[in-house]
């Protein structure tokens, strides 16, 4: 994982704010060179191992309601390049079309098995496909569609600068956004001018602290976290 020249990033990206995140990651090249070795060899070891539950979730997924297995929503990645996520799908196969691009608790476009496996964070497993091909990665800023990314601060533009990740301090913090969300007026709204902004503060810290262990015991919490331990009273303020 080797970060371009800071010249050759999307002209957008090429903001004083952006280039003090850069200085620090291009001093951790190796920590980032191990990144991408980790990513490699896990995601692929992963998928190898967890093929039969592939199976077994692609067929409830097809038994259960019309539409594909997958999800396959376009996203933004390292340097503002768009990518299609790989998910189980959870929600009906119009769901695009008939409410927000976030989730709400209760969300009624969530079929029955959907429920089952967002609860049990089923749906992420795929995106080892996206960690494997590049566009992704285990630790980093959860990738955003592009209507939230155009939203961005030119300080939040430094969480382009590494591919976009399965998990996030942010992802702990904020595992019940749904909730969070639940009884908005404007799910956008919120989640742009509330939420985002929150959830930014814990990626750009990230970016800041970065090491290839410091990934390693954040993939750790997230188990937890997945096991029920509440992180959510460590908000940054």
């Amino acid at each position: 994982m080797i970060l371009k020249k800071f010249d050759k990033l999307p002209k957008e990206m090429q903001n004083d704010t952006v280039r003090e995140y850069y200085d620090i990651l291009r001093k951790k090249s190796i920590s980032l060179a191990f990144k991408r070795i980790f990513d490699v060899f896990v995601s692929l070891i992963m998928l190898i191992l967890l093929s039969p539950v592939f199976l077994i979730l692609a067929i409830a997924i097809k038994l259960d309601s019309k539409g594909s297995v997958f999800y396959r929503q376009v996203r933004v990645t390292q340097y503002g390049k768009q990518f299609r996520i790989f998910k189980f799908r959870t929600m009906r196969a119009d769901a695009d079309k008939t409410g927000s691009l976030v989730t709400v608790k209760g969300d009624a476009r969530v079929t029955r098995v959907g429920r089952v496996i967002r609860n049990c964070r089923l749906d992420e497993i795929p995106q080892l496909l996206n960690v494997l091909g590049g566009s992704m990665t285990f630790v980093g800023t959860r990738p955003e569609v592009t209507k939230y990314v155009d939203k961005y601060t030119p300080e939040m533009l430094a969480t382009l600068l590494l591919p976009a990740g399965i998990t996030s301090e942010a992802s702990i913090y904020y595992k019940d956004e749904a909730r969070l969300l639940d009884g908005a007026d404007d799910v956008d709204e919120v989640y742009v001018n509330s939420i985002l902004p929150q959830k930014m503060k814990y990626n750009l810290r990230a970016l800041k602290a970065f090491s290839f262990f410091g990934d390693i015991g954040l993939m750790f919490k997230t188990v937890f976290a997945v096991l029920g331990k509440d992180y959510s009273d460590k908000e940054i303020k």
